[in-house]
């Protein structure tokens, strides 16, 4: 099915271009979001004779976009979530998720903006793409962690903790002073024998 843009759509073209798209997105998206007419002769006269006011309006919403967007972009969000010692979560976040944590953030932004390459399943520093208009998007970090605590310390580090690390970490401090206790009697002697080859 032909349709003529009525504003720019990633990866289908620019406004005022006529395209060929399935049915069912036509009639699915297309339409009904008033993205798109049908390619007829009375919609391309309808076009023409609306395209200055369609790109006056593109053109107003894309200014406000940029605005919203210096606010947005760099911007990290904290999701607290359960999850295993591996750090794979139970469960996974999504756009819902990601969109409500801007939101409380202080930037509206709805689920459809939030691009999702794939699924997030894993404790970690994620960057995801929010669309504030079709030529305006930033990227947004998701910083997934079990506790506030966990979230900052992933900030800090630029990096998902690694819980086997942190199990080592805690180990090595608690027996620390237990090898230093060790060394001392050994480094004492050594002091000793050195004392008694200069007395000889």
């Amino acid at each position: 099915m032909e349709v003529i843009l009525l504003e720019r759509i990633e990866s289908l073209g620019q406004m005022g271009e006529v395209v060929s798209v399935k049915p069912g997105y036509a009639r699915n998206f297309l339409l009904p979001q008033k993205k798109a007419l049908r390619a007829n002769e009375g919609n391309r006269k309808v076009f023409e004779e609306r395209r200055a006011q369609l790109e006056a309006e593109n053109l107003e919403r894309k200014s406000e976009a940029q605005k919203v967007s210096k606010t947005l972009d760099g911007m990290t969000v904290v999701l607290v979530r359960a999850a295993g010692e591996n750090g794979q979560l139970y469960g996974s976040v999504s756009a819902r998720d990601i969109a409500d944590a801007v939101t409380e953030a202080g930037v509206t932004v709805g689920r459809s903006q939030v691009k999702l390459d794939k699924a997030l399943k894993a404790l970690g520093l994620e960057p995801v793409r929010v669309q504030l208009h079709p030529e305006v998007s930033v990227n947004v970090t998701v910083n997934i962690a079990r506790s506030q605590d966990e979230a900052e310390t992933q900030a800090r580090l630029g990096r998902a903790l690694d819980r086997g690390i942190l199990d080592e970490e805690e180990r090595m401090e608690d027996e620390a002073p237990e090898v230093e206790e060790l060394l001392e009697p050994e480094a004492a002697a050594a002091a000793e024998d050195e004392e008694e080859k200069a007395e000889a």
